[in-house]
């Protein structure tokens, strides 16, 4: 069985413990961690089999938000537009789960076409106050619903 032995290694350090635990509780070194699911009608709902965002202990995990306005429930015409609700759509996010952009530790930008990237680098940085997370910005072949911009953010929530 080499290095893995007989799997148990696999099955008690990742299957059972990080990732494929009990739906609402997670062992994480001697200590169970809550799994709360965030939610707010201020940004769209999930277009898929998904939630828009996780908590767990002071981290939130926001799922990819399109650039769809809550308020009318479809894509804006134009890409600065879509960008900004993106953002927008993340920060309700962030607020229902008790946090905010500057807590934000890691984002990942989804571009239909990366020209656009300039544009959505301008929109983007108007929304951090105290500095910038790390991030990834890629250009995909298509988004749902073809939206043009995709913002999912990791944020850690501090004192």
């Amino acid at each position: 069985h080499g290095q893995w032995g007989s799997g148990s290694f696999w099955r008690e350090t990742y299957w059972e413990t990080e990732w494929c635990g009990p739906a609402e509780e997670r062992q994480r070194g001697g200590q169970m961690m809550k799994r709360e699911i965030i939610s707010t009608p201020k940004a769209p709902a999930a277009v898929g089999p998904y939630v828009q965002g996780i908590k767990t202990g002071d981290t939130v995990y926001v799922s990819g938000q399109l650039g769809i306005d809550a308020a009318a429930g479809k894509l804006p015409p134009s890409l600065e537009e879509q960008a900004h609700c993106s953002m927008r759509n993340l920060g309700a996010i962030l607020e229902a789960a008790g946090a905010h952009y500057d807590q934000i530790v890691k984002t990942t930008i989804f571009l239909q076409d990366m020209n656009d990237f300039g544009k959505v680098n301008e929109i983007y940085q108007s929304y951090f106050k105290n500095g910038f997370p790390a991030r990834s910005c890629v250009q995909i072949g298509r988004l749902p619903l073809g939206g043009l911009v995709e913002v999912e953010c990791v944020a850690v929530i501090t004192e």
